[in-house]
């Protein structure tokens, strides 16, 4: 029987989504559903750390590199490399690649370019423009822990 006690752990210490990204090319595009048009940042203002898990899920070439970039905001101001996968070759349905900073990064290489980064997403590269993948960020350790961090987002 299924327990009627719910709680809260990791979700409310934790602030994660899946996205889709169709980036239509092989240049480097922010993590989008269509093509660069809808970029995907999040804020890293109450977070101490970042991470991106991108999955091939379609595999015409495959996933070549993830990078996590930082911005001044959420439309992608002085979008600047935080930290790199270096080249990899995501080339079968189901391969992974994880990436990860802290907070701490963020600012520090905002600061040595001249800027102050707020803002994260995933810079990723596909060898081919029919490639495809599903893109978790996860921003963990908040200040405070809440309720509904992550929550359910259903259309």
């Amino acid at each position: 029987m299924a327990s009627g006690v719910t709680t809260e752990k990791v979700f409310a210490n934790a602030a994660i989504i899946t996205y889709d990204h169709d980036p239509g090319t092989t240049n480097a595009l922010i993590t989008s559903p269509d093509g660069g048009t809808t970029k995907r940042y999040v804020a890293m203002r109450d977070f101490s750390s970042f991470a991106v898990v991108c999955m091939t899920t379609i595999a015409t070439g495959g996933v070549t590199l993830v990078d996590i970039v930082g911005a001044e905001d959420s439309s992608g101001t002085n979008v600047t490399t935080i930290v790199s996968s270096g080249t990899v070759a995501a080339d079968a349905v189901g391969d992974v690649v994880v990436v990860e900073c802290t907070a701490d990064q963020v600012r520090e290489v905002g600061a040595a370019a001249g800027y102050n980064f707020d803002f994260v997403g995933a810079r990723i590269t596909c060898s081919n423009s029919a490639d495809e993948a599903a893109v978790t960020y996860i921003r963990a350790f908040p200040k405070r822990a809440y309720r509904g961090l992550t929550a359910n987002a259903i259309s």
